[in-house]
Formats: structure tokens, sequence, C-alpha cells
């Protein structure tokens, strides 16, 4: 009988101790980890609020209105591609004047008011959310309610228009008021600020809180306040749909 090659065998010892750990990543247990990790990674997707066809597999903002895009669960993925041919006006039954606070509030003729009692009790009113120092979305957006308003004009339904700055620290009134000139806001327009805590509430209240100022939406807030009536509209829509919203909203028995 041959003798065993001792040499031969530390070398084969060594070898195996040295592929062991190499090895390892592909048992079994190792790899459904890897597996599910990898399903965990593609399932993350993020969605913007107003144009749920834009996502991303990471945190940025829509190229369309510049809001940031928000993390959808995977559970909830199919229900967001499935509302992607969404209407531009949609209807928001959980929204009521109730919710909207008579805080205290100054147009941008230094006016002092009360937010409900004077802008939107009994009135049919169409709302956006703005700040004067925006380089994004907000110019175009205040550039198409002047066209909502001209074409309201001629539509003949009454409703009036209201511009909330949510950055009221830096927005007082004269600024306001040299931003409303620069985009001709004619009569039955108001640009409204106010103490810090005061727009925080009230922009809480309607749906357009935000942590950053740049991250404001670009809804508008469309509503009948005499028979109870809300919804909402993308407000880059062109001025006609808007119109169409406002006037099917003031319509309202």
């Amino acid at each position: 009988m041959p003798k065993p090659n001792h040499l031969l065998l530390t070398r084969l010892f060594i070898m195996a101790a040295v592929l062991a750990p190499i090895c390892l990543p592909i048992s079994e247990s190792n790899f459904v980890s890897a597996q599910k990790r990898t399903r965990s990674q593609a399932a993350k997707r993020y969605v913007c609020p107003m144009h749920p066809e834009v996502t991303s597999t990471r945190a940025r903002k829509c190229p369309k209105c510049g809001m940031a895009l928000r993390l959808v669960e995977p559970a909830k993925q199919d229900a967001t591609n499935a509302n992607v041919a969404a209407t531009e006006t949609v209807d928001e039954s959980s929204f009521s004047s109730a919710r909207i606070p008579d805080i205290p509030v100054i147009d941008q003729n230094g006016k002092r008011l009360n937010f409900y009692s004077d802008l939107i009790k009994g009135k049919t009113v169409a709302i956006n959310f703005i700040f004067t120092t925006c380089t994004t979305i907000c110019p175009p957006l205040t550039a198409t309610f002047r066209r909502v308003q001209q074409e309201l004009a001629t539509a003949a339904p009454e409703a009036e228009l209201i511009s909330i700055s949510v950055d009221p620290t830096i927005d007082t009134p004269p600024r306001l008021s040299d931003f409303a000139g620069k985009f001709k806001a004619g009569p039955g327009w108001t640009f409204v600020t106010g103490d810090q805590t005061g727009i925080t509430s009230l922009l809480k209240a309607l749906g357009a809180g935000v942590a950053d100022k740049n991250d404001h939406t670009p809804m508008i807030l469309i509503g009948n306040d005499k028979v109870g009536y809300w919804t909402r509209a993308y407000g880059l829509s062109s001025p006609t749909a808007l119109v169409k919203a406002i006037t099917e909203t003031a319509n309202r028995k």
C-alpha cells in the first residue's frame, strides 16, 4: 500500500480552510437573505404626490412641479400606478369648511382680515400657495392664476382667488403687493400673509403644510362654501381646465 503524501494532505487542508469562507455566502440561507435584500431595494419607489406617473428609485424632486417625491410602501404601489390616469380635479370628500380656521391675516394692501369670515364664508374660491422669492413653480402658478382670473371674467361665475404665502416672514404686504402687480392681479384676487404661527396652522388645516417652503404643493383648493363642496386641482393645469373646475364648483347646488 502506498504511503500517504503528508505534504499533499497538508496543502489540501490549507486550501480547504481558505476556500471555506468564500463558499459560505452561496449556502441556501445566505442566498435567500441576499434575494430578500435585493427585492427590498428593488421595491423602494418614490412618487410625486401631484404626478403619480413620475417615479424614482431614489429621493429627489419632481421635474414637472418641483415637489419632493414621497416614498411609497410596496403594498401601495399597485394602487399608485392605478391612479396614473387620474383626472385633473380630484374630489376631496374629507375636506370641509369646518376645517378652515378664522385666523387673523393681512392682505397685499395691508388690510387686516379674518381668513374664513372675510375671504371664504358664503363664497366660491380658488386657493393656491406661493412665496415671492420662489424661482421654480410659483411664477407659472401665479401666471396661470392670472389667466384664470381673465377667463373667469368672461365665464361669469362668482368666484374669488386667494394666494397664500408659505413664507410669511419674508412676504410682507409690500412684497406681496409688488408680486401681485408683477402679474397684474385684478380685484377679487387676495394675497395673504400673517404671523408665522398663524399661517403655519392655516396651511396645515388646508392640507398644504410643509417643513420646507420649497416643497410646497402646486395644488389649488377650490370650494363652494355655500354648499360645503370642496375639490382640488393641479395648479399648472391649463387655465381653461381650471376655469371649468371653478365654474362647476360655483354651480353646485
